[in-house]
């Protein structure tokens, strides 16, 4: 079985206090038991430590397809600028949301420029609307952020639009979606 990654990313380039929001997300995950309190080694990343699976995830829609009992089912939290896309397949097309003209070359070639901090924007090349990054229209679901949640082996199915959407209300930020599939 192949592993997949479910992030969620608030949609703002710089969160404010990214690691307190984070510590808050996650005692409001652990209340709800969707995940552990403590770590341990259920993640991918570095050290592989992160919050596994708890049993209230039972409750989720598609629960049956949860990785429950796998080695890698935890929650890592990221709070470092990261780009998030799907692994493979990533297309890189963008639009300008005042303009609505293709722009997803120029657009990813400025990530030189956002990732080192040096801009949280982007300008459309074609019409000059500036806005974040994450402004922007992409045809594949992608987020931009010191901000991120992700999910090991848990299917994209599992994130109802209501749990969602209580994310982006806990987060203060439009949240999306992004679904990786790992090696």
């Amino acid at each position: 079985m192949s592993e997949q990654q479910s992030i969620i990313v608030p949609q703002i380039s710089t969160f404010p206090d990214a690691e307190g929001k984070a510590r808050q997300v996650l005692r409001w995950l652990h209340k709800r038991q969707l995940v552990a309190a403590e770590l341990s080694t259920c993640g991918r990343l570095g050290n592989r430590m992160a919050y596994a699976i708890a049993e209230g995830a039972r409750r989720l829609p598609h629960a049956e397809r949860l990785p429950f009992g796998q080695p890698c089912n935890g929650l890592e939290i990221v709070t470092k600028r990261c780009i998030y896309t799907p692994s493979h397949g990533f297309l890189e097309e963008a639009g300008c949301p005042q303009c609505r003209q293709e722009i997803g070359e120029a657009l990813f070639d400025s990530l030189e420029e956002w990732m080192p901090r040096q801009t949280d924007t982007f300008v459309c090349p074609e019409c000059g609307f500036e806005d974040d990054i994450n402004g922007f229209l992409f045809l594949q679901p992608c987020g931009f952020s010191n901000l991120g949640f992700i999910f090991n082996n848990w299917p994209a199915e599992c994130f109802s639009p209501a749990l969602l959407a209580e994310f982006a209300q806990r987060l203060g930020y439009p949240v999306r979606l992004v679904t990786a599939q790992c090696e």
